[in-house]
């Protein structure tokens, strides 16, 4: 007797499904609810979380993109726990280890209980790992200290999670898009229109000794006082970040349409658009945390140098310990993680050398190589693969006109497309990851990427709203005004 995985759903929390549709207006209402206290939880002020060392340093900056989070608050885990549940689900289920038919409701019931199950476990593993390997720094390690704050971790984890679900239900998109993108664009927002100054605690305003940290601000100043190369250095991450936007907008536009007519009913039909994106931006998001995990495992397992206890080494290259935690300087993982630079204001500078060029270039291949070998895993494992596009199109009794309404025709049609926009896009967006990293664009490449992709998935659904009696805000952000 087969178990139901569906006996568990009485004991998990959940959000109850609304008994009406809500109106536009009120799923931008929970969106935006749901919006605020996603940054309430996130800052220090609201969020911090208890007996953590308030010296603890931000080690994890690209984990933090991925992930929606910020580390020392309720949000620490941020998304992560989602995220790791639903993708491992979704590797199960494509590679036909779970055999469930999504399409089929009691399967689909069954994969939410699991996707459900699967965070809840993820939220609890993730709360007591980062504690216990220093991820999140104790003031002091006392049992119940760290009993406490792997509680706060578990309960910001929950938080998200049922957050997600009212998006979800109740809101435009969901809960993990949202975040992600939010995360980034408070990121961009600080880079570029901050006053305060840096390495200063608070918010202190600019002085002759001290700059903003807003490039804008510091554009104005530079520019009033004449210093022409600051200003400029200030000007261009501001102007290649808006540049890549654009790139990034525009690549979002270009799809393949493959026509389709119904079998039953003559003379009605639709396109079936396949993304220059065919695998979103699923590959650059495993690449990055590929980077990232190497960059944490390399410097977690480097030992210290007796002659300089700031400096660790081990086989992943050597790191020195700076106040944004440990940077690699040497070895393989310097050569692998991103750069960080800003290759027009260090050409400007004349500080380009035969060793900088060497680390863009290996940095820009790998990037590009594991978004491609990632776009092409995702779309073998995840159901987006030729075959199962093709029994998708016969399920709902479609066929592509001038060929017999037989899947394996529909494959052999969609095999000249699916395979080579796998390959293509995964190339295009991790060379367009990799641009932006290199020109030193605000957000990093992999989270302007996903900034982008995610408001413009948030727009496409908007257009599928109702939009009659929504907020003319909302009108002219989906271009009915």
């Amino acid at each position: 007797m087969e178990f139901d995985i569906r006996k568990f759903a009485k004991f998990l929390p959940a959000i109850e499904r609304p008994t009406y549709k809500p109106s536009l207006n009120k799923k931008v209402m929970w969106t935006g609810i749901c919006l605020i206290l996603y940054f309430m939880m996130s800052s220090h002020f609201f969020g911090e979380l208890y007996g953590i060392n308030p010296e603890m340093t931000k080690r994890f900056q690209t984990l933090e993109m991925l992930l929606g989070s910020s580390f020392g608050t309720l949000m620490t885990l941020g998304i992560g726990p989602i995220v790791t549940g639903s993708i491992l689900l979704q590797l199960l289920i494509g590679a036909k280890i779970i055999g469930w038919d999504l399409n089929e409701k009691e399967d689909k019931e069954k994969y939410q209980v699991a996707q459900k199950l699967f965070s809840i476990l993820f939220i609890i593993i993730e709360s007591l790992v980062f504690v216990v390997s220093g991820a999140v720094i104790p003031k002091n390690y006392n049992t119940f200290n760290l009993f406490l704050i792997t509680f706060q971790l578990f309960l910001g984890g929950l938080i998200v999670l049922l957050m997600d679900e009212i998006i979800t239900k109740y809101g435009i998109g969901s809960g993990i898009s949202l975040f992600i993108a939010a995360g980034v664009i408070n990121q961009v927002f600080i880079s570029v229109f901050s006053p305060c100054t840096m390495g200063q605690p608070g918010c202190m305003l600019p002085s002759a000794d001290n700059e903003p940290v807003g490039r804008f601000w510091a554009f104005i100043l530079s520019a009033t006082k004449g210093y022409t190369y600051q200003a400029i250095a200030a000007l261009v991450p501001i102007l290649t970040t808006v540049l890549i936007v654009i790139i990034v907008a525009y690549a979002q536009s270009i799809t393949v349409d493959i026509p389709l007519t119904f079998s039953q009913v003559k003379g009605f039909g639709r396109r079936w658009s396949l993304n220059l994106f065919y695998t979103s931006n699923m590959p650059v998001i495993l690449a990055a945390a590929l980077i990232a995990n190497l960059e944490l495992f390399g410097g977690l397992i480097a030992k210290p140098l007796q002659n300089d206890p700031n400096t660790s080494c081990g086989i992943f290259g050597c790191f020195t310990r700076t106040t944004s935690g440990n940077q690699p300087i040497s070895g393989l993982v310097y050569y692998l993680a991103s750069p960080k630079t800003n290759i027009i204001v260090d050409a400007i500078n004349g500080t380009v050398t035969g060793q900088y060029i060497a680390r863009l270039f290996m940095y820009t291949v790998f990037l590009v190589s594991m978004c491609v070998l990632f776009s092409v895993f995702w779309v073998s494992t995840s159901g987006m693969d030729s075959e199962s596009i093709a029994e998708q199109i016969d399920a709902i009794g479609m066929q592509i006109p001038g060929y017999r309404k037989n899947p394996k025709i529909m494959k052999a049609v969609l095999d000249r497309y699916i395979p080579p926009l796998a390959v293509l896009g995964g190339l295009s967006i991790g060379l367009l990851a990799a641009l932006a990293d290199v020109v030193g664009a605000f957000g990093s490449g992999t989270g302007i990427l996903l900034t982008v992709t995610i408001l413009y998935g948030f727009q496409q659904q908007f257009k599928q709203e109702e939009i009659e009696g929504a907020h003319p805000l909302i009108k002219k952000f989906v271009g009915e005004e």
